[in-house]
């Protein structure tokens, strides 16, 4: 009689190259899968109508994560103990008269005949189109991993012909080529991939179980110096329509590259100077307003469209620009920075000065339309003020901040040498440019006399 299994056992069962199944002694049926890949799952065996038959329940989840309540559906990660749970679940229905597995192979019958279908380039296509498409806003980018990354290593390969070792050597290629960050993405998309595929039942198990994220990753806190902001504001001038507009408005708005970059005239009420991002295009899904500077509608205005389709950031009229990495290598090309930094950095950086400029925590998380932050539990369940006169003074501050203390030299020195910075607060946040502007140039020839 075959022994009960441990979950010492299920952890130390190893692949020989060969399929293995292990009888577990406690539960009548249930076996231990361990594919050729190194993959493990559980099965249930059984007969039904006098016939033999299969039920895969789903993988081997490790038994020291947190148990979920309830019968874990068919295809998702079992325990040992949920195993066992699923298998007498799937006995008592054949007790009862019942096919636990009939309904999965129906379907398998009633599937045509397709020498293709279970090919990994075909599959991709159909998990782009059902399940990226609707549920994922960058499905693009997931296309482009599979075209550039895994079709050419996998695509001819039927899904269940894809090894362990198929997705280290996807994942080692990009290692090599020192794509550190590429490879994590990869590898979340191959698992997403094969998840679904055994959600769906065109797999037993997914290769990518047991396998581990390629590279640890830590939350960036590159924060550009105001001396590389002010660089980087004078090299925009370098750069060809729309580009440099564009990132003056990544700078001055604070807002999310993709959504600016989509930036449409429909979205733009100029004389309220108000843009709002529709939740389509946001990317936690809420719509966003963010009150525009007149400086930055005026970056706005200054571009030429292209087409009838209101694009404003565009060099097709079909669609909007595209071409960031192009635009960052320019950039970087002429500024030499001694760190490397990103387009995303800049809503890090903003987001600082505007915290130096005495905005509370809460208004600069609703310029960057951060879901969550200081404002939590109930508090955030009752609270659905946008703060949109919050937002406009915070981001008027910091428009005067890049204009006149980022980009003069002499400003940001004596800016930098304050001690007591409460009149230059009080000041930027004046309600009218004069009363600003005048105390700009006191700075400046102050700067100026230290200097002398």
């Amino acid at each position: 009689m075959a022994k009960a299994l441990t979950v010492k056992a299920v952890e130390a069962f190893k692949s020989d190259g060969k399929r293995l199944e292990v009888a577990d002694g406690h539960t009548r049926g249930l076996y231990l899968v361990v594919q050729p890949s190194g993959a493990k799952g559980w099965a249930f065996r059984y007969r039904f109508d006098n016939r033999p038959r299969k039920l895969t329940i789903g993988p081997v989840l490790d038994d020291r994560k947190v148990p979920v309540e309830g019968l874990i559906p068919l295809g998702a990660p079992h325990t040992l103990s949920e195993a066992r749970i699923a298998a007498q679940s799937a006995k008592l229905r054949v007790g009862l008269g019942s096919d636990p597995g009939g309904a999965k192979i129906e379907a398998r019958k009633a599937k045509p005949l397709d020498p293709k279908r279970d090919l990994v380039e075909t599959l991709a296509t159909t998990f782009i189109n059902q399940h990226c498409k609707p549920n994922n806003r960058s499905w693009a980018e997931t296309e482009r991993q599979f075209k550039t990354t895994i079709l050419p290593a996998v695509g001819k390969k039927r899904v269940g012909e894809v090894s362990k070792s198929d997705i280290v050597g996807i994942r080692d290629s990009l290692l090599d080529a020192g794509k550190r960050i590429m490879a994590n993405r990869v590898f979340a998309t191959l698992r997403k991939f094969f998840n679904w595929l055994v959600g769906r039942g065109s797999l037993e198990m997914s290769p990518c179980i047991g396998l581990t994220m390629p590279s640890a990753e830590t939350s960036r806190d590159r924060v550009l110096s105001w001396t590389e902001l002010a660089a980087l504001w004078d090299a925009t001038a370098g750069l060809n329509e729309p580009f440099g507009q564009l990132v003056r408005t990544l700078v001055l708005t604070l807002q999310r590259r993709e959504e600016v970059g989509g930036l449409n005239d429909a979205e733009l009420e100029r004389e309220r100077l108000v843009w709002t991002i529709p939740s389509d295009r946001a990317k936690n899904g809420k719509a966003h307003v963010v009150p525009l500077t007149p400086r930055v509608l005026s970056e706005i205005e200054s571009v030429r469209r292209v087409g009838d389709k209101g694009i404003v950031f565009s060099t097709t009229g079909e669609t909007s620009v595209s071409g960031f990495s192009k635009t960052k290598r320019r950039l970087d090309d002429n500024l030499k920075f001694n760190a490397p930094w990103t387009f995303h950095d800049l809503r890090r950086t903003g987001a600082t000065g505007m915290a130096e400029l005495g905005e509370p925590i809460h208004v600069v998380e609703a310029v960057l339309n951060h879901k969550s932050g200081a404002i939590k539990g109930v508090a955030a369940v009752y609270n659905r003020h946008d703060y949109y006169q919050e937002k406009q003074r915070a981001l008027v501050a910091w428009g005067r901040f890049v204009e006149n203390i980022v980009t003069s030299e002499a400003a940001r020195t004596a800016y930098g040498r304050m001690k007591d910075r409460r009149p230059f607060i009080e000041a930027i946040h004046a309600d009218g440019d004069a009363e600003w502007l005048r105390y700009v140039e006191s700075l400046k020839q102050t700067a100026m006399a230290v200097a002398a």
